[in-house]
């Protein structure tokens, strides 16, 4: 019997920088419906939901003819979201889908769950992509930074860049893809994991994953990967020029 994965997208609609983020018009459809119709693309997901605590944005989601869930407004993380609104569906495993990513491609998604499910020794999988000729980037704290072991699982994440290049020559640094895919036991299991020394430090919730034992698989995203975060009007125009390079409207 095939594995049962659900996409889930958490929507929150109050954002200090972006408020009514999800709902953001680009070429004609709000941002969520866009994360929605590519990560309908996917291959391997078996349904894709969108969970929001916001009657706007679960009215959107039905207008357009998705699915969603209403969940808690008290949520301190996405993650519990996430795993709420997982709790409601019958699967296997669980991915992660930002909702701030409107050029999000479906190949991602199936790359990292792919992974987990071949990677019986792991809890959890997400995605890095090569950084390269741009040391301002590598040095930005609101980048975060992965690194890998020779098996292809994450030894940590950080803001900092790491490795630190005593040699430059084999220095190679790694964005780290916020797509997350778990196993749906391990989901329940991580919302009640206790807060971490590195994971409070770096203010990175998946360190805690690592600080209590737990292996993460790292998956390369293609060289062509694009998917802008929405965190400003900045990064939305950002995101409009590039679409309409992409399909026109």
């Amino acid at each position: 019997m095939s594995a049962k994965v659900l996409g889930v997208i958490p929507a929150r609609y109050g954002s200090s920088r972006l408020p009514g983020k999800p709902l953001k018009d680009i070429c004609g459809k709000p941002m969520i419906q866009h994360v929605y119709e590519n990560a309908s693309k996917s291959k391997i997901l078996s349904k894709v939901v969108v969970a929001t605590d916001d009657q706007r944005v679960y009215d959107a989601v039905i207008a357009f003819g998705g699915e969603a869930v209403m969940t808690s407004v008290n949520h301190p993380t996405g993650s519990d979201r996430v795993a709420e609104a997982a709790s409601h569906y019958d699967c296997d495993y669980v991915i992660n889908i930002q909702g701030d990513e409107p050029l999000v491609p479906p190949e991602i998604i199936d790359d990292i769950s792919s992974a987990l499910i071949n990677s019986p020794d792991c809890v959890m999988a997400t995605g890095s992509l090569e950084i390269t000729g741009d040391e301002e980037y590598v040095l930005n704290n609101t980048v975060v930074k992965v690194v890998s072991d020779v098996n292809g699982n994450a030894i940590y994440f950080s803001r900092s860049p790491i490795p630190y290049p005593r040699h430059a020559e084999h220095a190679r640094y790694f964005e780290h893809i916020g797509i997350y895919a778990y196993t749906h036991e391990f989901l329940n299991q991580y919302t009640k994991l206790a807060p971490t020394p590195l994971s409070e430090a770096e203010s990175l919730e998946q360190l805690k994953v690592l600080e209590h034992g737990y292996k993460i698989k790292i998956v390369p995203a293609p060289a062509h990967y694009k998917a802008v975060s929405v965190d400003t009007e900045e990064d939305l125009q950002e995101v409009i020029r590039i679409y309409k390079e992409l399909h026109g409207c």
